[in-house]
């Protein structure tokens, strides 16, 4: 995974799952939190996410348990999960890095003036 950037929506899901497994309902809120309220994630992005970290081997079904008749799923990083959410912060941390200190390089230029021409 370390050649490929992840998805906004998967880095998210990763991220919220990062401390403690979390159901479906629970990780939307812990992206609200991470995002301090910015990305509100759809349920369909959320299980569109999941079944392809499920698939890539980075979130395992934690536990399964009915609650009010309905199957209620707990997701938790697996350890190729953890080390998938690692490369991409440091990969992260680079780019900001980076862009610091070009930032801090920087003067900015004067925008070129028109020459209209000599009469």
């Amino acid at each position: 995974m370390a050649d490929r950037q992840l998805q906004e929506p998967a880095r998210l899901v990763l991220t919220a799952l990062a401390d403690e497994p979390r159901h479906g309902y629970a990780i939307l809120q812990e992206v609200l939190a991470i995002t301090e309220g910015r990305t509100r994630m759809l349920t369909g992005t959320l299980y569109t996410a999941l079944d392809r970290l499920l698939q890539q081997g980075l979130v395992r079904i934690d536990h399964e348990e009915v609650v009010a008749g309905r199957l209620r799923r707990s997701f938790a990083l697996t350890e190729q999960g953890r080390q998938t959410l690692t490369e991409e912060t440091q990969r992260l941390r680079a780019g900001l890095a980076e862009a610091e200190r070009r930032l801090a390089l920087g003067t900015p230029r004067p925008a070129p003036r028109a020459n209209w021409g000599t009469a």
